[in-house]
């Protein structure tokens, strides 16, 4: 008997795979998995895109850079390739929509980011559009498409990471109507606006028709992305998938402290007004507030136990920048807070600014506090979830994978499309592992089996509106 061509897996395998099908229901053709798409050609895919950049030292691709120019064009070819119709919207997202049986029912929105931080990963966003297209080409190639009982949209976001223009989801704000109108006028540190960076790119947009991007919430069903977990809970559990509960709420501070600058050896100790000192103490204090939250917070009956409870699971806080400029006399400093109870963070934030300001007036230091960002948390919709729990075990089961009330529920700790997207429709999220739990680094990395996963999991997940 002549060998199979271009099959790769030995005679025991096969006979697994093949009982695993009879048990499951598999047909024989989905039994292998379509590896050959939803593994080999995502994982082709996501290397190619990850060669798109503008640097040729590392990976960087930001918001209307001549690299995601051409990273866009690549991801609609591939949205062709999976029988989508394309087009780009005035804000530089890149759409693949199919209409399925009925146009005029809601649709399914699945998407991810295609902009990178500097230096990045290409994990990172890319996976979860390239996943998608993968699943969707499959049911394509099973002539199944046509039979979606509902339109299904791709959506490869043109920002999420906010490098370019330091405002984070310019490509899904502008869909969920959350974007406002004045985004267009912030400028890059070359003086270039964001409304000049699409104009560059021959994409004419005003803030009249800004506006008019916004998708009506009675023409979506809900909203899904696939992302990388950025964290190593996955990994430490040796699970590929784990299903998101929800993202945590987000406030960045500026805080900047101004002093006198004095000789570093002619004024004495105890007259000095050091700011850098000032700076360090108050660091060193946001660190052990939201390490001992319970320690630092007054609770009553609007911040209860509870909340400490929940702040102890999920409360983050980390300092990203410090800068002396212009001169020692100056020291400013950002500030990241997150967690999954808004309530709880409101507190952090109010005792950590009380806390500054008696800092600063024991060192006759003035302190300023900016607040630079604010997102709530969102919680992610619980029957879209459970439909995405019960595709992410139809995909992990045939791989060996654990029960299904063993797949991990997480908290999303980093930022995505999908909390912008929460104020247009419902959303759900499902995290790959990756290694380490390392992201925006070209460390990141993701096992090519773990794509394939990911790419069942979302197939199953379609194949439940056929």
């Amino acid at each position: 008997m002549a060998p199979i061509p271009h099959l790769s897996v030995s005679i025991s395998s096969l006979f697994l795979l093949l009982l695993t099908a009879c048990t499951n229901g598999f047909s024989e053709e989905k039994n292998l998995l379509h590896s050959e798409i939803l593994k080999d050609e995502a994982v082709a895919r996501l290397f190619e895109l990850g060669k798109v950049s503008d640097s040729k030292d590392f990976l960087e691709r930001t918001f209307q850079s001549a690299a995601s120019v051409r990273a866009g064009n690549l991801i609609r070819r591939w949205m062709e390739d999976a029988g989508l119709q394309t087009w780009v919207d005035q804000m530089g997202n890149v759409h693949g929509r199919h209409e399925g049986l009925n146009p005029r029912e809601k649709a399914l929105l699945i998407g991810s980011h295609l902009d990178t931080v500097i230096d990045a990963g290409m994990f990172d966003g890319a996976l979860g559009i390239i996943t998608a297209l993968s699943a969707l080409k499959v049911l394509k190639i099973r002539g199944m498409l046509g039979s979606l009982k509902r339109p299904v949209e791709v959506i490869a976001f043109s920002d999420e990471e906010g490098v370019r223009f330091q405002s984070t989801f310019l490509g899904s704000a502008v869909i969920a109507g959350v974007l406002p109108v004045s985004t267009l006028h912030v400028h890059d540190k070359s003086g270039v606006t964001v409304q000049g960076a699409l104009r560059r790119n021959a994409i004419d947009i005003s803030e009249d028709n800004l506006l008019q991007l916004k998708y009506d919430p009675e023409s979506v069903y809900g909203y899904v992305e696939v992302h990388i977990e950025q964290g190593p809970v996955l990994e430490n559990v040796g699970l590929p998938l784990g299903l998101v509960k929800g993202i945590a709420g987000q406030t960045r501070l500026k805080v900047t402290v101004k002093g006198t600058q004095g000789h570093a050896g002619t004024v004495p100790m105890k007259m000095r007004r050091d700011p850098m000192s000032g700076a360090a103490g108050l660091i060193v204090l946001l660190e052990s507030l939201c390490n001992e939250p319970e320690s630092y917070l007054s609770y009553d009956s609007q911040c209860a136990a509870s909340t400490a409870q929940s702040l102890a699971g999920s409360l983050v806080c980390t300092v990203g920048e410090i800068s002396t400029w212009p001169s020692a006399s100056n020291v400013t400093f950002t500030v990241d807070i997150r967690a999954m109870d808004d309530l709880g963070r409101e507190a952090v934030i109010y005792e950590f600014s009380s806390r500054i300001h008696q800092i600063c007036d024991k060192r006759s230091l003035l302190c300023l506090i900016e607040r630079k960002h604010d997102a709530d948390a969102v919680a992610c919709d619980a029957e879209l979830s459970s439909m995405l729990k019960s595709a992410a075990y139809a995909a992990v089961r045939p791989l060996g994978g654990d029960e299904p009330d063993n797949l991990p529920v997480l908290m999303s700790g980093a930022g995505h499309d999908a909390m912008a997207m929460s104020h247009l429709t419902k959303v759900a999220m499902l995290f790959v592992r990756c290694r380490g739990g390392v992201s925006h680094s070209p460390a990141e990395h993701v096992l090519d089996d773990d794509v394939w996963a990911a790419g069942m999991a979302l197939l199953a997940f379609l194949e439940s509106l056929v």
